[in-house]
Parts: C-alpha cells; structure tokens; sequence
C-alpha cells in the first residue's frame, strides 16, 4: 500500500459483540460496563433495558430508544431490529441529537447465533461504510458451560466464533472444573484468548483491539490474526505437539489439540508457501464457500496475493471486504488461514485448493 493510499478502516466505528449462553452472565456484565467510567464514549446495545436496572444512573432520555448514562456512556434498546436499530444510531450521532460516540457494544440473547449479527456488518452497504466488527466476547459459565457446550449446539458455536472467551462463575466451580472447561474451549477455539471474570468484573479495554483495526500493519495485526508469539502464550496452553496425526484436532501456536470433546467443529491452519494470484484464491473460496458455506463457521488469515499483503475473513456465506495492508506485519511472507469449521474435514479443504490449481499448503 503506498503512503498516500487511504487507510481503508479509518474512521469506522468499531463494534464488539457481545455473546453467551443462557445464563453465562452477560446481563451481570453489561450492568457493570455500564457504570464503569471506562465506558463514556460507548454506546451499548441491549435487548432489554429493564433488565440491566440502570434507572437510577439516568440522566436523559435522549430519544425513544437511548438513554444517556451519568458516566457518558449510551444504552440504546433494540427496537426492531439491529440494522435499523445502527443505522438509527448513526443518524441520530451525526444529526447532533445525541452525544458522539466511539464504539458500539452490541449484547446478544443467550439463544443467538452470533454469525448473522457479524454477517450484517460485512452484507449491509450503508453500515459497513461506518461500522467495522472489532470482535466476538463469548461469555461461558465455568458452572455448567462445559454440559452446554456438549449438548447445545448453539453455546458450541458462540465459542467457535469467539476473539475472546471470558470464563465466567468461576468462584462457583472448583479448580478442576474450569480447567476442564477451559481445556474444551481450546479444543473448539484455540485461537481465541481466554479470560477469566468474576460476577462481570473486566476492564472495558480487554474488550477492545480484538479486530483489524488498521490497514497499517502493527503489534495488533498478529494478534487478530491469531499468531502469539511462544512467550505470550498463556501457562499450560496447549498445543506443545509435533503437527502429526489424523488431521482432526486444532491448530494453536504451531501445535495440534487432540479432538476429544466435539468432533464436529475443529481449527484448522493452513499455510501456502507460495503467492496467490487473486483470481485463483478467490475462486478456492467461491468454492468452498459454495459447497460448505453453512458449516465453515469463520475464516480469517492473511493471504500473499503476489507479493502483497491482504488480510481476509468471514462467517458461513459471507466474506467481509479484503484489506490490503501497507506493509508484512512479521518477517513471513508466507499466506496462512484459519478455519473454524463443522464437519469439514482437512482433506476437503485441501482439494478445494488444489482443484484451483493453489497447491503447496501445509499444515500449521
């Protein structure tokens, strides 16, 4: 990217999204940000405002749907739905009817699926023009997430598509019980980082920086894409093994998770030694995308496109705007994706590639 090119991201609105199964406690720590002063400049979508108990922190209403908190912060309640609700919300910033704002907080129900709000950034014309998704906070009850994440469906993919996981509960639970859990999620997600939080005590700037941020490659660049470096990672993080075997666990830290707790959803890396040429990488995606759009539950990397660096990622059928990025943001010039993926087997989306004649990948 030359230096006189526009930073493609600058001046968007990041977004976090905030998500959890039943009971995780997401209603506990939404009421927390809202009164920690960390928050002024945010506007924070709820469903329900009742049931935060915020009344005695008002100072306006601003309109129908926005309250204006003593701290700054913005709680807006979904009305209708969430695209009208942003669009709304921008509207209502740029027209000076309610105060500015630097970011969006989006809370979700228990029982969502957090793809389609994701989708909704990257589909819609207007609110990808002012919005960008900074990432995905998935909350999990150290109590019972690990039952959940067995047999709900739903708690399984708000962790798969997870930047940041926050245990929460855990002084209900015993010490073996949340590394239990703890080892799950790294089987399921293993590149998202884990935190820990106690009756929603965290400190806003955790949430934040999870995203692309920048087409100007930084410190930050790795991180969303995954790639700690050895000393950052967590202690006992898994991933110690040496790459070998059936091609059915995770990938994290150059390593390999042994898939015992949901066959069905797995990481997978890839690397490609060689450069793409747009059209032969972007006709892999198509097809994969084509094929098992559905169960590809989120893909993001960054992609040498003859020489260049671009950075990608998705959910299921859609695919957000490429970046390209001014310069590396390391010293390896190689294209490396993510895959978090539901019965998609490794083979599946190695032929894929190859039939598109983009050979060489090995696995991370």
């Amino acid at each position: 990217m030359a230096a006189f090119e526009r930073d493609a991201l600058a001046g968007k609105l990041p977004v976090t999204l905030i998500t959890g199964f039943l009971g995780s406690g997401k209603t506990t720590l939404i009421a927390r940000l809202l009164r920690h002063p960390g928050m002024n400049r945010v506007a924070v979508v709820i469903n329900e405002v009742g049931e935060i108990g915020i009344d005695h922190d008002l100072v306006t209403m601003s309109s129908e749907n926005v309250s204006l908190l003593a701290n700054g912060c913005l709680c807006c309640t979904v009305r209708t739905d969430l695209q009208d609700t942003l669009r709304e919300l921008f509207g209502q910033r740029r027209a000076g009817q309610i105060p500015d704002f630097d970011r969006v907080v989006i809370e979700t129900t228990g029982l969502a699926d957090p793809a389609p709000v994701i989708q909704t950034l990257a589909s819609d014309t207007m609110l990808g023009a002012q919005y960008r998704l900074d990432g995905v906070v998935t909350l999990v009850d150290a109590v019972n997430g690990a039952g959940q994440l067995r047999e709900q469906p739903e708690a399984a993919k708000q962790a798969a598509v997870a930047d940041l996981i926050v245990v929460s509960k855990e002084d209900l639970a015993t010490p073996g019980q949340v590394a239990a859990l703890v080892a799950s999620l790294r089987e399921i997600n293993a590149h998202a980082a884990v935190r820990h939080s106690v009756m929603g005590e965290i400190e806003p700037a955790e949430l934040v920086g999870l995203g692309l941020g920048s087409s100007r490659a930084g410190p930050g660049t790795l991180r969303f894409l995954g790639e700690l470096e050895p000393a950052a990672a967590p202690a006992g993080a898994p991933g110690e093994g040496n790459g070998d075997g059936d091609g059915d666990g995770g990938a994290y830290l150059g390593g390999r998770l042994p898939n015992r707790h949901d066959p069905a959803i797995r990481t997978l890396s890839l690397r490609f030694d060689e450069p793409f040429d747009w059209r032969t990488f972007a006709a892999a995606l198509d097809l994969l995308i084509g094929l098992r759009g559905t169960d590809l539950l989120r893909l993001k990397g960054i992609v040498n496109v003859e020489g260049e660096p671009v950075v990608v990622q998705g959910v299921q059928h859609v695919m957000h705007p490429a970046v390209k990025l001014d310069r590396w943001p390391s010293d390896d010039r190689r294209s490396r994706l993510v895959f978090i993926t539901r019965r998609i087997e490794e083979r599946t989306i190695r032929a894929l590639f190859d039939a598109v004649g983009a050979v060489g990948a090995t696995r991370v």
